[in-house]
């Protein structure tokens, strides 16, 4: 397994990375909505054909990214959390987990964790640790959550809390792999005071919209996705207590302004703690 920890690189080079540009990527397509440029025409096309269906999920995707530095800033601030676990990274953008951890507490540490060969050499490459801090990378899939609690102990101290960060990447897990039981597992390591940190794409805002961009996607990406309830989303927070506001609209927690509350976000969002 590569591992890469901040400054000090713990693998084996491998080959160099090879990708076909031709088929869309759900991380790319998403650079693609922030604005970003590691995006090619695959992807802007199904992007486009996304925005087509629901027009405002680019706006949803740039609500998504304003509750990660809020929920992070929650996380490293008055929960006074050192520890982070981003899986599912993503290409990267502006706000990374990182960034917001060590602005608040320099000392903080970071594993991103990605199953993409192609993001995680996006992110060794840009994602640089303040000097106090350390920022690591993991090439895990979400599916195998015991891989990466196993992989995340070299360089996170599972006795102390850890934020479980899972940014809109629970909808790529199919009902059939049981994506309750990969987060109960992943909580089942953390020691109490851990919190975990969900946004997902709803099915039950913005419905109609949202169904038709989701099977459009489901046409062309290989990554499937799968649109959940409110309810459904909340379940993956059961044994938790959940922080306020509670699981809400992305949008609507803790918006640092009234534009921000008012975005249409067609996302569930919320933070939760282990006792």
């Amino acid at each position: 397994m590569a591992v890469e920890w901040g400054r000090e690189v713990i693998a084996d080079q491998g080959e160099p990375l090879l990708f076909d540009t031709t088929v869309p990527h759900f991380a790319r397509v998403y650079d693609y909505w922030l604005g970003g440029k590691d995006n090619f025409a695959a992807d802007r096309a199904a992007g486009d054909q996304a925005i087509r269906a629901c027009p405002d999920i680019a706006v949803s995707a740039r609500a998504n990214r304003a509750f990660l530095a809020r929920a992070v800033r929650f996380l490293a601030g008055e929960a006074g959390i050192r520890q982070f676990l981003d899986i599912g990274t993503g290409l990267p953008t502006g706000n990374n987990t990182h960034e917001v951890a060590q602005f608040v507490a320099p000392e903080a540490r970071i594993v991103y964790v990605d199953n993409d060969p192609f993001v995680l050499s996006h992110a060794r490459a840009m994602l640089a640790s303040r000097p106090e801090g350390v920022t690591g990378y993991v090439e895990a899939d979400l599916r195998d959550p015991q891989k990466i609690v196993d992989t995340a102990a070299r360089l996170l101290d599972f006795g102390q809390p850890i934020a479980v960060m899972l940014m809109t990447i629970l909808q790529h897990i199919d009902d059939e792999d049981d994506p309750g039981k990969i987060v109960a597992t992943l909580m089942a390591a953390m020691p109490p005071g851990s919190c975990l940190a969900i946004s997902h794409p709803a099915k039950d805002i913005d419905a109609e919209s949202m169904a038709k961009m989701a099977k459009r996607l489901n046409r062309i990406l290989p990554e499937s996705i799968t649109l959940r309830s409110r309810a459904e989303v909340a379940s993956f927070f059961d044994g938790l207590e959940l922080v306020q506001p509670g699981m809400v609209q992305a949008s609507k927690w803790r918006p640092v302004n009234e534009m921000e509350a008012v975005g249409p976000a067609a996302l569930w969002a919320g933070v939760a703690r282990k006792n």
